[in-house]
């Protein structure tokens, strides 16, 4: 709304997402920030009872008058709709007006209402409630929420956010006790409350209230149980309090509204409320702090007055609530007392004198004080009733730890638990406490059930989250263990009976190696094996724990063997009794006795007595020192062989044991039989599993303790070992087992899974090691039992299909996972294996392919089927395999060739994209369509273990969907759509039973749009959905040959399109999901019409007409809501500083989106047009533009620090990252005014051009000059720095030979990679590849280097492209510019100097390589559109002269530069070569020379000298680039080819003009020595004239190729005299001979238009106009010397004879073309060559005398015709037909006229008609070429010069009498006729001004006819005429008779045979008698008409011309015509 300022965060933020913030599960917040949320709620925060507040008076006064004024000082208008839903919402919920209008905002603004309209039979407000009521209860339980992360951060200085809660928290809660009471009374008053009469009325309303009210309770007990966890001291009122609390409220049991809790989710919510209660009493008695010395104080006067122990009143109080109640669920509290009672009394004891006011309670724990002896002190009774069986500690306690959320995630995801944080590390650290307080106050060994505490032991340390243990582990083995006895007398115990109970000290050290729960454990979740990665500390927990762990059990002191008294006595006794210290019996041994495990231990070795039960065996504890490991190796060799024993293979094994004893050896063997090994219910089989748990659990992502345990194993017995009796490895032993495991067929048992899966995990764990790697991969190809090819055997056959039965899928998964180890171990080993091992390799190879196999065939293709008993195995089993595949397309994209197992992932690609089958890809897409069905019903039915795993999955799945569809845009056949393509535009069947009827089958495109909108889904799902929905928009826009839509695949694209829209406005949305969303919005605007229509206005355009009063109100109100996205992004630009500094990735995001709608802007023309006349718009964007970068950031990496638990380069990444943005959005936002001023509608003729206010806006930053070089010298920089590339290079080739730099490549979508370390080559790759190089310290350096070169290539490229994109952007805009801008001078001038800088810099560039000729083509572009603007000039003022030398100059150094030569680009040694642009920019400079040249003394002698450099070097190169591409031509046709050519002939045309280049010797010469010419003509002879052999392409272009260029090489050279000489002696009139158009032209057949082309002028016809222009100026050139070339011309037109002649027959009657007069000029231009060359009379040639007779007949037949032509206009112009469209469209604008106009004005006003005052000048021009022809082939000048008896007088040939007859040759009647007419248009002409002009030019390459043009002409026609008549007439006259002067007319060679017919006898009497004398008559008086007008024409156009022609015609007529005789 108009009137809103800032947006305020009580809308934006929800509770939920500021609670998510300070978790650390989202990201985009900044500390200061989260500062200003929390205390813009503070207030809210606070106030426990009643968050939301009570209706009141005033605010209810503030809705009604419609401004409401938030917390945090916002002013909002309020309408009528929302007025009314938010009075209806405070009603219902009995909340304050105010909070009820800012929580219908919030709920709008982050959830919004969902699309599927009104259902009638409810209301709207109805129906809003109802949509309301769940996030005003989640909203309320987050307003507690909020405050445990505030908590807990608080008392962790390490926490990200402990600053934010020290700012916060005191100004949310003052007083913290008076906070921790006040919570405590809330909490009871919600125990007692009513149910409110509002909701009363429906049942299940009032349920879902109760259970609100209970969640609320729950969530304040962990409010209560944060805030004394450090917060808050706890006094003695206070935990007296919160004791009379619990136990009032029975644990919180006693509710009000019971009977609304009965059903599952009312009992757990009770459970979990007891349970958190337990652990408060616990908590707040600080026992850890108790039991520390001096942790308790009796003192009047203590120390610490907030410490409970220091009030005896509370003391006492408590001890009366604990006494009075001994129920079985308060046992954990009651033995908690017990334990602080000890320590007071023994405190107590220590005294001298007790306090007195402690006297009394003290006592009471001592009624009998004197008779101590006969009564035992309080707490020693209270632990033995805590510890009797019926009260049952243990089983509470394994309860705990087992069922409750508060201790087990996965049982907090089954049970959709409230509990905010399940199995937080705080809570287990509570209960580790009282465990230690527990083993402390009763010694371990009087402990009644030892086997329940091992449970309970176990279940606190080992099975959980590996986060949640790892610091309750650490402590213990750090500290505890070195406290005294007691804290570790558990594993004494434990250890003195092993191994005859082998199995509690393996499990107690598996629990604390803090590796967590085994996967085979019903407590984990495949999904909590999945959680996300653990952070390092987490990693150091474990490993100082498995440290600990396996030091212990490498050196256990003593060992427990069952021995039989018999041994004892007799003369083979072994032992004997022995003299004891203490009370215990003592015992020794006689012999030397090998002990299991391989460990001799002495004879008199120290042994005691642990049990003897009266029978004939004896437990003794013996002192001997020995390795626990080799013990649980025994105990696996001895499973091995037992089973074999059992097979009947015994023999095999004989010696799988430590070695027998041979004759000589002295000490006694014992096996683990003969040791008493107790077996209890698992039977060896769990021995055997516990044994290889323990290892795996110590192994596990721990190298370096991994060899060391397995050194130990394998160091050998004693030197009486022999080799051959050396027990089997570990790897051998466990693939023993398995195999067995596999091989057994009896029925299927948990504990046989449970040793297959322990044994595919120990084979997984020891996959990481290099140095034992080799045997797993060597023993899994050689068996047969886990891939194997049948299914009647092995894993198929026994485990699937038992796992098939059961619906348990524990070995599966083990089998997946070990697969995974198989395929990461396999390509981190790549680099290790060393060349010459391929066979290695290959094994490798191998095994991953059966594996792929197995898992394709016998799992992904069928697990859809299966039966499961627990949902979420499925899952897991698609998400292992899915990733499984998708590790393989990462880790070797199929698109590159020489890719590390390539059959691989070739067999990966064809199964998923090349040769898929639906069996294949529809698990992928209907798990990704039935998701949403199926995660509802789960949330549903509360199994939220389920959905999370099903969320792990989808991730995966869309991964791996993304990946296949980015894959395929880089194969060929890309246009091809593909099955996964096919599928996902199809609908798919719903998932059976969880879908509604309404719609059974679904659009995957539309839940793929609905994934991203997706609240309950995590932030990974949207993400990677908007991926593939962007992946799949850009593959299927390409797809063949009609593409499928995204739009019309969603159920409501409106809605959708809404939500997306939502997404990008939202500020605190996932920052990730906003980029990817804008960028996919960008891409539909691009490639999808209709939804980029939508996107861009928001709404399909259709009438609404359903619905009538207030319903129709509400929708408009709600789609005036619905912003576009053009709105959005329009808003965001108006604080585009702050995205600027902040977040200028989102910023670019954004212009990303504005300049694609602005490409398209000519579809969305009326959409847009409101914004492009918004001047606020773009005035921001021209503020981009002109904002400034600032210097480029560092970019080499020094070193690393971590970001988001991932490893990032320091520092650097940020800076560079935010550059390279900024980069981008100036980028964006320049090409977007380009686009704007491109968008512009040109004006009409008469119309001047407007200006576009974009434009308007950037022209001041035009005109000045700093700011102008400022922009374009920023886009002109670039940081590339080559070195980078070739210093990873050789490092790669020093330490990783095998790694090569192209495998790292990121296969993402280009426009989807980041800018930063990350850009072009993936770390992630790059750190998997050399996981394994790292050992050593010099391998750690090597890796570390080629990480930071990595990186620091990464950032480089980064701002590269950056920068490549801003400069592409300034060449468009000055492109669009350049209409406004070149009429600007002062933008002119600036520019020119700048361009004088560009090339300064392009000269000076010393970077090498290919990417640097790519940016320096780039540049070069730049610098190109720059000079475009600047434009050629005749009037350039000494300063840009002088800037425009600078720029010669420098393109001269640019051609000789070193680090990137020309010369590489034209031999094509580039990817992207950059010669055009440069010989663009060359034709620049050199020809804008010659306007300087044409300047006096402008170039004085330094230009001229720079000048002349430029030529220097441009000549030979161009030049050699000539031949390189004519000799390159012959053999292809190629578009680049032929651009090459054209701009090679333009630049070398321009060089050699003999107005700057003064001599040719030097280019001439260099055609010589490369044979340029003879290259041409070569090519000419064998190249397509016409074009017709690719006829579409000739249609495009409108001329073939090479021709035009070649012909115009030609034209060139051969307009250099010294040219015209070297091109004779090449051959040419052979060339132009024989070619393709040789044939047609000699047969006459070239016509001036080609069928093939309509509306173009045919290419046959240029190329024989242009020929013919080339022969006469070599003709002209020659002039008289070579006659040899004359002979050769003559045979050129007798060829072409028939061509010729057809072109000079034209007559009156025909149609007449513009080309046509062309051709017809060109012939007589050929004869004028050839006249003004012929020999003289002395020695005539006969041959050119034969055509030039021939040309006279048939020139003066044409003559006459052009007299007609030229005075009937109006009739010519009526058989113009034009040829080109332009010709056509000029000729339908001339005027008509009526036949009489043009004659009676006397052609004055063909300045209306200008197409025919053209025509009409054309005709004059070849009328005056044809005279001047005649004039020379008649010798006309020897006439008036010379003698009359040399006058060629056989040369008469005009009749002199006055007839014109059309049908006849020319008269002198006719040349008096053509001279009369053109003395009219003459003197017409004097008349005006010489610059005027006549008509505009008919083409762009024309220049317009002016006055000046017209004159000239007119004036050379009229002289030509003049002189030929007045030499005709006096030729005629000298005849000595007539007959004599007759002209042989027969002798006619050429096919010329219409010759003229000759005057009759009788006419010749007439002529002789009186016609001469009055032709000579008018004659005279025309001369002395014209006189006057000749001289003022020439004062009109050539004021250099002198003499008066006139003058000298008559004094030659006055001499030999009128005094001749009659």
């Amino acid at each position: 709304m108009p009137g809103e300022p800032s947006r305020s965060t009580l809308i934006d933020v929800t509770n939920q997402q500021l609670h998510s913030f300070l978790s650390g599960r989202l990201e985009g917040s900044s500390p200061d920030q989260l500062c200003e949320i929390i205390s813009a709620r503070s207030s809210q925060l606070r106030n426990i009872s009643k968050p939301y507040g009570k209706p009141s008076p005033s605010s209810r006064k503030a809705v009604e008058a419609g401004s409401v004024k938030l917390a945090d000082g916002v002013v909002f208008q309020i309408d009528e709709v929302e007025r009314e839903f938010t009075l209806a919402i405070s009603a219902r919920f009995d909340i304050d007006e105010i909070q009820a209008f800012a929580l219908l905002r919030s709920f709008l603004y982050n959830e919004g209402l969902s699309s599927n309209g009104g259902s009638t039979d409810k209301g709207v407000v109805d129906e809003l409630i109802a949509a309301i009521t769940p996030f005003y209860y989640s909203e309320r339980l987050f307003v507690l929420r909020v405050l445990i992360p505030l908590f807990r951060a608080h008392e962790n200085t390490g926490n990200s956010i402990h600053d934010v809660a020290m700012k916060s928290l005191p100004e949310i809660i003052q007083d913290g006790h008076q906070f921790a009471v006040d919570l405590i009374t809330e909490y009871v008053c919600k125990t007692e409350m009513d149910i409110p009469d509002v909701l009363r009325a429906d049942p299940r309303v009032a349920s879902r209230w109760a259970k609100q009210n209970m969640k609320e309770q729950l969530v304040m007990l962990e409010v209560l149980f944060w805030t004394v966890w450090g917060y808050v001291p706890c006094d003695g009122p206070l935990v007296a309090r919160i004791f009379e609390t619990a136990y009032s409220t029975n644990l919180g049991s006693s509710q009000k509204n019971a009977t609304l809790l009965l059903d599952d989710e009312g009992n757990q919510l009770q459970q979990d409320c007891a349970a958190l209660w337990i652990v408060v009493t616990i908590e707040v008695l600080e026992l850890e702090r108790v039991a520390e010395d001096g942790g308790v104080e009796l003192s009047a006067t203590p120390s610490d007055e907030k410490f409970y122990p220091t009030s005896p009143g509370s003391l006492r109080r408590i001890h009366e609530i604990v006494t009075s109640n001994l129920s079985s669920q308060h046992a954990c509290t009651h033995l908690a007392w017990a334990f602080v009672l000890s320590r007071l009394t023994s405190k107590a004891s220590q005294l001298k004198e007790i306090p007195e006011s402690y006297r009394g309670f003290l006592d009471s724990l001592h009624p009998h004080h004197n008779r101590s002896k006969e009564r035992e002190p309080s707490h020693v009774l209270m632990a033995r009733a805590a510890f009797s069986p019926e009260v049952g500690l243990f089983k509470l306690l394994l309860t705990l730890l087992t069922t409750s959320p508060l201790f087990v995630t996965s049982v907090a995801w089954k049970t959709g638990s409230t509990v905010t944080d399940p199995n937080a590390i705080a809570f287990r650290s509570v209960l580790k406490g009282f465990v230690i307080a527990m083993v402390e106050l009763v010694p371990v060994e009087l402990i009644p059930n030892f086997d329940s505490l091992v449970e309970v032991w176990i279940a606190l340390y080992g099975r959980s989250e590996r986060q949640s243990i790892g610091g309750i582990c650490r402590q213990f083995w750090q500290s505890d263990w070195r406290q005294g006895l007691a804290r570790r007398a558990i594993f004494d115990v434990a250890r003195t009976r092993f191994p005859i109970h082998f199995r509690p000290l393996v499990r107690l050290l598996r629990a604390m190696t803090a590796s967590g729960f085994i996967d085979t454990d019903p407590l984990a979740t495949a999904a909590s094996s999945n959680q996300p990665p653990a952070e390092e500390s987490e990693d150091g927990d474990h490993e100082i724990c498995s440290r600990h762990v396996f030091y212990y059990m490498d050196k256990l002191p003593t060992f427990s063997l069952v021995i039989p008294l018999a041994s004892c006595t007799g003369p083979n006794a072994v032992y004997e009794k022995a003299q004891a210290a203490g009370p215990s019996l003592a015992y020794t041994n006689l012999r030397a006795i090998r002990l299991p495990g391989g460990s001799v231990m002495p004879a008199r070795s120290k042994g005691r007595l642990l049990s003897g039960d009266g029978g004939d065996h004896i437990a003794v504890c013996w002192q001997h020192e020995h390795s626990g490991w080799k013990v649980v190796l025994d105990v696996l060799t001895e499973y091995v062989t037992r089973r074999r024993m059992y097979a009947g293979t015994a023999d095999l094994y004989q010696d799988v044991t430590f070695g027998r004893t041979g004759p000589g050896s002295v000490p006694l063997t014992l096996r683990l039989e003969d040791v008493g090994m107790e077996i209890d219910d698992g039977g060896d089989e769990a021995l055997a599993t516990d044994a290889l748990d323990l290892i795996r659990s110590v192994i596990q992502d721990n190298e370096a303790l991994a060899e060391e345990l397995l050194e130990s194993l394998e160091s050998g017995g004693d030197a009486n070992n022999s080799t051959d009796n050396q027990p089997p490895d570990l790897v051998h032993l466990t693939t023993m087992i398995l195999e067995e495991a596999l091989s057994r067929s009896q029925a299927r048992s948990f504990s046989r899974t449970q040793l297959i899966t322990s044994a595919m995990s120990v084979l997984s764990a020891l996959l990481s090691l290099p140095k034992y790697s080799l045997r797993v991969w060597l023993y899994i190809r050689s068996t047969s039992v886990l891939f194997g090819p049948s299914r009647t055997s092995g894993f198929a056959a026994v485990a699937l299909a038992a796992e098939r039965v059961s619906g348990h899928y524990t070995m599966t998964l083990a089998l997946l996972n070990l697969v995974q180890q198989l395929l990461h171990e396999a390509f981190a080993s790549v680099l290790t294996i060393p060349p010459d091992n391929q066979r290695l390799k290959q094994v490798k190879e191998e095994v991953l392919l059966r594996a792929a196999a197995f898992v394709h065939g016998e799992i992904w293709v069928e697990h859809l089927s299966w039966k499961y008993a627990q949902l979420g195995d499925r899952f897991e089993i698609g998400r292992q395999v899915s990733s499984f595949y998708g590790y393989v397309l990462k880790q070797s994209p199929p698109a590159l060739s020489d890719r590390p197992f390539p059959a691989l992932s070739q067999a990966v690609a064809d199964a998923l994209l090349h040769k898929a089958t639906t069996s294949t890809i529809n698990p992928l897409v209907s798990s990704i369509a039935v998701a949403p069905h199926i995660l509802s019903t789960l949330y549903a039915s509360r199994r939220y273990g389920d959905a999370r795993r099903l969320i792990y999955l989808l991730e995966s799945h869309l991964s791996l969907t993304r990946l296949i569809l980015s894959y395929k845009q880089s194969i060929p056949d890309s246009s091809k759509s593909c099955l996964l393509e096919q599928a996902l535009c199809a609908r798919v069947a719903g998932g059976a039973g969880f879908t509604d009827s309404s719609r059974s089958r679904i659009d995957p495109i539309d839940v793929l749009a609905n994934y991203v909108k997706g609240r309950d889904i995590g932030t990974a799902v949207p993400l990677e959905s908007i991926r593939v929905l962007y992946a799949l928009c850009a593959s299927l826009s390409v797809t063949q040959p009609s593409p499928a839509t995204i739009i019309g695949h969603l159920a409501n694209p409106e809605a959708t399109v809404a939500s997306f829209v939502r997404i990008v406005q939202h500020p605190y949305e996932d920052l990730a999901l906003r980029n990817a969303v804008w960028n996919f919005i960008a891409l539909a605007v691009d490639k999808e019409p209709a939804l980029a229509n939508l996107f861009v206005t928001g709404q399909f355009w259709i009438p609404n007409n359903k619905g009538k009063g207030k319903q129709t109100e509400s929708q408009e109100e709600e789609s005036k809501k619905h912003m576009s996205a053009l709105e959005i992004a329009s808003e965001t630009l108006s604080h585009w500083k702050d995205l600027w500094e902040a977040n200028p990735q989102l910023l670019a995001s954004v212009f990303r989106f504005i300049d694609v709608v602005w490409r398209h802007g000519l579809e969305h023309k009326t959409l847009i047009d409101a914004t492009r006349a918004n001047d606020e718009f773009w005035t921001n964007v021209v503020s981009v533009v002109k904002e400034e970068l600032g210097p480029d950031p560092d970019y080499e990496t020094e070193s690393f620090i971590i970001l988001d638990n991932e490893r990032r380069s320091s520092n650097l990444h940020e800076a560079v990252s935010i550059q390279s943005y900024r980069n981008l959005v100036k980028s964006y936002a320049v090409r977007i005014i380009g686009q704007d001023i491109f968008l512009q509608p040109q004006p009409g003729p008469c119309e001047p051009q407007k200006k576009p206010l974009s434009y308007s806006k950037l022209v001041p930053s035009f005109k000045s000059e700093d700011q102008l070089n400022e922009l374009i010298l920023e886009a002109e920089s670039t940081s590339y720095d080559p070195a980078l590339h070739d210093k990873l290079a050789a490092q790669l080739a020093q330490d990783f030979p095998g790694l090569s730099l192209h495998h790292l490549q990121l296969q993402d979508l280009s426009d989807e990679r980041e800018f930063g370390d990350d850009f072009t080559f993936s770390m992630e790759l790059l750190r998997s590849r050399l996981q394994q190089c790292a050992s050593g310290d010099a391998g750690a350096d090597a890796v570390e280097k080629v990480e930071m070169t990595v990186a620091s290539l990464n950032l480089n490229l980064s701002l590269t492209h950056a920068q490549t994109a801003l400069a592409d952007s300034w060449q468009f805009l000055l492109r669009q510019v350049l209409p406004f801008v070149r009429p600007e001078p002062a933008i002119r001038s600036n520019l020119l100097s700048l361009s004088a800088t560009i090339s300064g810099d392009l000269a000076l560039e010393k970077r090498s390589g290919d990417m640097m000729a790519k940016l320096y083509g780039i540049r070069l572009n730049l610098l190109l559109s720059i000079l475009e603007v600047v434009w050629f000039s005749d009037s350039d003022s000494d300063k840009h002269v002088d800037s425009f030398m600078t720029l010669v100059s420098n393109m001269h150094k640019v051609l000789l530069n070193e680090a990137q030569p020309p010369s590489q680009s034209f031999l094509g040694q580039l990817s992207v070569p950059f010669h055009q642009s440069l010989l663009q920019v060359i034709y620049f400079c050199v020809r804008q020379c010659r306007n300087l040249a044409k300047r006096p003394k402008v170039l004085n002698a330094s230009r001229r000298l720079t000048v002349s450099g430029l030529l220097e070097a441009t000549l030979p190169l161009v030049i050699d680039a000539l031949c390189l591409t004519f000799n390159s031509a012959r053999t292809r046709l190629d578009l680049d080819l032929d651009r090459d050519m054209e701009l090679l002939v333009a630049v070398f045309e321009q060089c050699t003009r003999s107005d700057i280049s003064v001599s040719s010797l030097t280019w001439l010469t260099r055609c010589q020595e490369t044979d340029v010419i003879k290259s041409s003509l070569e090519l000419l002879t064998r190249t397509d004239l016409i074009g017709l052999t690719d006829i579409p392409l000739l249609r495009t272009r409108r001329q073939p190729l090479y021709a035009p260029h070649i012909l115009l090489f030609h034209m060139a050279v051969v307009s250099i005299p010294s040219g015209a000489e070297r091109f004779a002696s090449e051959g040419v009139i052979s060339a132009y001979s024989n070619n393709g158009i040789s044939l047609a032209a000699s047969s006459g057949l070239i016509d001036v238009v080609l069928p093939e082309l309509p509306g173009e002028r045919s290419p046959a016809h240029k190329a024989y106009c242009s020929m013919i222009a080339v022969i006469s100026a070599v003709v002209s050139a020659l002039r008289r010397q070579h006659h040899f070339f004359d002979a050769e011309a003559c045979g050129f037109v007798q060829l072409y004879g028939k061509q010729i002649v057809r072109a000079l027959s034209w007559s009156v009657g025909d149609p007449i073309t513009l080309p046509l007069l062309e051709e017809m000029e060109q012939v007589v231009n050929l004869f004028y060559a050839l006249a003004e060359s012929a020999p003289p009379t002395a020695s005539p040639n006969p041959v050119v005398v034969k055509v030039l007779r021939v040309f006279t007949t048939h020139a003066l037949m044409l003559l006459q015709q052009l007299n007609y032509a030229l005075t009937h206009p109006n009739h010519i112009a009526s058989l113009l037909e034009p040829v080109t469209a332009e010709e056509r469209a000029l000729l339908e604008k001339e005027p008509t006229a009526s036949s009489s106009s043009l004659l009676s004005v006397g052609m004055t006003d063909l300045q209306k008609h200008p197409l025919t005052a053209r025509l009409v000048h054309q005709l004059f021009r070849l009328s005056s070429s044809v005279l001047s022809t005649l004039i020379s082939i008649s010798r006309a000048y020897d006439v008036l010069l010379g003698e009359q008896e040399e006058w060629p007088v056989q040369e008469a040939v005009i009749v002199p009498h006055s007839k014109v007859v059309p049908g006849e040759p020319a008269s002198l009647g006719t040349l008096l006729e053509l001279a009369n007419c053109t003395l009219d248009v003459l003197r017409n002409l004097v008349d005006r001004p010489a610059g005027q002009a006549i008509a505009p030019p008919a083409s762009i390459k024309e220049t317009p006819l002016d006055v000046r043009e017209g004159t000239l002409t007119a004036r050379k026609t009229l002289e030509a005429l003049l002189v030929y008549a007045v030499t005709q007439l006096a030729m005629w006259l000298s005849k000595p008779d007539f007959d004599s002067a007759e002209i042989d007319s027969e002798d006619q060679t050429m096919d010329m045979r219409e010759s003229s017919k000759r005057p009759s006898r009788g006419l010749a009497d007439r002529i002789r008698r009186g016609m001469p004398g009055e032709m000579a008559t008018d004659l005279e008086k025309l001369l002395k008409q014209v006189k006057p007008v000749l001289q003022k024409s020439v004062d009109v156009s050539d004021r250099g011309a002198e003499g008066d022609l006139t003058q000298v015609l008559l004094r030659f007529m006055s001499e030999w015509v009128i005094t001749t005789p009659s």
